[in-house]
């Protein structure tokens, strides 16, 4: 099997046992659920761009960072091996499953996931909004393949271990973590194809930051999540189809129309501007809602929030306004919001407490 290559300056710096965190063995009991994604793959060939999936499975990636053991006490299991661009509603609900039941388990302190950053940004968002409890859920990715030179791997899943065992964790619900940064999984979005720092959290800024195993931690989150949410997938076989359409100069009424008669019970539109869209646009969505199909007025631009009644008049339309969510992430809460109810000003209420 294909060995790990590890930078050998953070080799050398983990075996050195110089991390903060390596002051004492550590006796917190991780769970690891791998999923894929790039922190898995090797390059499709020596010094090639692309990436062959599956490579790596979840112990490899534990014995890939030498003294991880040290931290916490880890065993780990492969739940799906996919890059996150194959993410679907089908793995969100095995995946949470899984979580619920290793987070009720007496013999687990924290959960670790691996994951593909294409869609970590969702995926830990859908988490946040189901998983019931305090223990910490901590995700964690690469940019660059395991096999690339300067792979950031290892060091992300060593600041992962490090976050989750930090008393801090405890109740802030699920976290991204990569790249020496802590990010709320509400707040963070990926912003730059091949960045190593491409995960931030525009509006509000990083929930803490990592530096060789010392965490420094900033404000608790303020929206509803975790123990606090009123979601769940008890009994939940599959999630209502939500379509994202994405708004351009030009827009016209035709893809809106296709995606209800294909039975999307929600639509986001990823919106010019404060969530703006063409006149037939917006009077094709108008006629959706009055048919029962919930719509949100999100964004594209990545920062910013989409205020209901600002130039839309979204009362008399009867539509839902995202405020801070992505279209992504308005699509995660639409759907789990369609789990409960079809209100168009109970669904508005939960964009503003989620």
């Amino acid at each position: 099997m294909m060995k790990l290559r590890l930078i050998a300056s953070f080799a050398a710096f983990i075996a050195s046992g110089s991390a903060v965190a390596l002051a004492e063995q550590g006796t917190t009991r991780i769970t690891v659920l791998a999923t894929g994604g790039t922190i898995a793959r090797a390059q499709a060939e020596e010094g090639g761009y692309g990436y062959k999936s599956g490579s790596f499975d979840i112990k490899d990636l534990i014995s890939s960072v030498p003294n991880l053991d040290k931290l916490a006490i880890i065993s780990g299991e492969q739940v799906v091996n996919i890059g996150s661009q194959d993410m679907n509603n089908d793995v969100w609900l095995t995946l949470a499953r899984r979580v619920s039941e290793v987070v009720a388990s007496p013999d687990t302190d924290a959960v670790l996931i691996t994951h593909g950053t294409d869609t970590m940004e969702e995926t830990s968002y859908f988490l946040s909004l189901v998983a019931k409890t305090t223990k910490p859920i901590i995700m964690v990715g690469s940019m660059r393949p395991a096999t690339a030179i300067s792979a950031d791997g290892p060091s992300n899943l060593f600041n992962g271990v490090s976050a989750a065992i930090n008393p801090g964790a405890v109740g802030r619900g699920v976290m991204v973590v990569l790249n020496d940064q802590i990010h709320y999984a509400r707040n963070v979005a990926k912003l730059s194809t091949t960045d190593v720092q491409t995960f931030q959290s525009g509006n509000r800024g990083p929930a803490g930051l990592t530096n060789t195993g010392a965490i420094t931690w900033f404000a608790m989150p303020e929206r509803r999540q975790g123990m606090t949410s009123e979601f769940s997938i008890e009994g939940l076989q599959s999630l209502p189809r939500v379509d994202i359409l994405y708004g351009n100069a030009g827009m016209n009424a035709d893809l809106i129309e296709a995606a209800v008669r294909l039975g999307a019970k929600g639509l986001v539109i990823a919106g010019v501007g404060d969530g703006n869209m063409t006149t037939p646009a917006l009077e094709a969505i108008t006629a959706a809602a009055k048919a029962g199909v919930v719509v949100v007025r999100s964004t594209r631009l990545p920062s910013g929030i989409v205020y209901r009644n600002n130039e839309v008049d979204d009362d008399a339309l009867g539509l839902v306004a995202s405020g801070e969510l992505n279209p992504a992430k308005s699509r995660v809460l639409l759907m789990l919001a369609l789990t409960r109810t079809t209100d168009v000003s109970s669904i508005q209420a939960m964009f503003n407490e989620y």
